[in-house]
């Protein structure tokens, strides 16, 4: 099955230039296996610790740099250490620091973790200058489709035509996708029915282990609520005002559990675009879910996929070195909005629309790109799609969603 080929691209980049590297993404969306695929193939000498393992965990407690003392067979490569939920351990950061500072010349590190990892990250700078990030994520059609197109390519003209570069059914692909996530353990079974029983539990494992292991909730059932809720929220500007008063909470502890939610990869959220668009709206963002079969509204749940289609997109872009890439949305207090916008370094480079049928670019999209003066692609789920519309000095390409997606850099 897949081998995970577009992320050992970015660890072939990274890899060379430090030696520790972070490895961020949701649970259970293949971290470990790709740690060990990269350990199999390109070390001669490896340690693996698992912080979930008694035996693992004792053995660095009572020896921290325990991984020194093992034998290694060959003295012309650096052995790869891997340390998988060692984000658990209380003082995570000061261990990696120490071991990176004393043995930074004679091991390779990769750390992988979950939303602890990259949460954590922002709390302090013990760990500054001496890491490389990147981050995995569940299946996404690209991934699965593996396009041959070259990302300055692409950059230069995201309209044309990248057939030619798929491998694969890109349609069923995309059904899969719909309706039983990117998540590997999911999407390989193949049925709805162990979708089912594998998403009850997935994201109450999370807030139940993960979030309250790390966050002081005393009421975890309405943080379950608040989760709960999300789904009938997917893809519209939303007030934390609103869910508050729903869940007759303060205002600072729904934005809290919203962050936590963020920090474990349990949802995204993007924000508003405000440059160079009046009477745009400064504080609304959009939520999104990871597990996004949940969404019952088909509408959203095509929204919602498109949403972590681009933003594994510009998370790989940013992590390649290739750009400061981010995923935004547009809208102004006419309500007028456009779903998504990618930019780099806060600069306009591409709008994208999603609408299920509608082959003629929407009055929101056409009266941004005047302002914007960018390219822009109207994704639809209609089959067979693949119009060009000239709109004054640009164009809109509206196509059928699943093979522009398939072909993302």
């Amino acid at each position: 099955m897949n081998k995970r080929k577009i992320y050992k691209n970015v660890w072939d980049k990274l890899f060379p230039d430090k030696s520790l590297i972070l490895l961020a993404g949701p649970r259970q969306s293949g971290k470990t296996t790709f740690a060990r695929d990269i350990a199999a193939k390109g070390f001669q000498d490896v340690v693996y610790f698992n912080w979930d393992i008694d035996a693992d965990k004792r053995r660095l407690m009572a020896d921290p740099v325990f991984f020194s003392k093992i034998p290694r067979s060959s003295i012309k490569s650096k052995p790869l250490v891997i340390l998988d939920e060692i984000h658990k351990y209380r003082d995570w950061k000061n261990y990696l620091k120490d071991v990176y500072d004393q043995f930074e010349k004679e091991y390779k590190f990769l750390v992988t973790g979950s939303g602890r990892l990259e949460y954590s990250r922002k709390s302090g700078d013990s760990l500054a200058g001496r890491y490389l990030k990147f981050h995995i994520f569940p299946f996404t059609l690209s991934e699965l489709n593996q396009p041959k197109i070259d990302f300055i390519d692409f950059l230069k003209n995201p309209l044309r035509d990248f057939e030619d570069s798929l491998s694969g059914n890109t349609l069923d692909n995309f059904n899969n996708l719909l309706e039983l996530s990117g998540f590997p353990e999911p999407f390989i079974k193949g049925k709805k029915s162990f979708w089912s029983k594998w998403s009850q539990t997935y994201g109450q494992q999370i807030v139940r282990d993960d979030l309250t292991t790390f966050a002081d909730i005393r009421n975890l059932d309405l943080v379950e609520t608040l989760f709960a809720l999300i789904p009938s929220r997917v893809g519209s500007p939303f007030s934390i005002n609103n869910l508050a008063q729903d869940l007759q909470v303060a205002f600072d502890t729904v934005k809290k559990w919203l962050l936590l939610f963020d920090s474990f990869y349990l949802t995204f959220r993007i924000s508003p675009w405000t440059r160079k668009i009046s009477r745009s709206i400064l504080k609304e963002k959009k939520i999104y879910l990871f597990n996004y079969p949940v969404i019952d509204d088909e509408a959203a749940r095509f929204e919602n996929l498109v949403a972590l289609e681009l933003l594994r997109a510009v998370e790989m872009w940013k992590d390649s070195g290739w750009g400061n890439f981010a995923l935004n949305y547009l809208r102004d207090k006419e309500k007028q909005e456009v779903d998504f916008l990618i930019t780099n370094n806060n600069k306009p480079l591409l709008m994208l629309e999603t609408k299920s049928s509608d082959d003629k670019p929407s009055a929101s999209i056409v009266n941004f790109q005047d302002i914007l003066n960018i390219p822009a692609v109207q994704l639809v789920r209609k089959e067979n799609i693949k119009k060009i519309y000239k709109n004054k000095a640009n164009n809109i390409l509206v196509v059928t969603a699943h093979t522009w997606l398939s072909a993302l850099p």
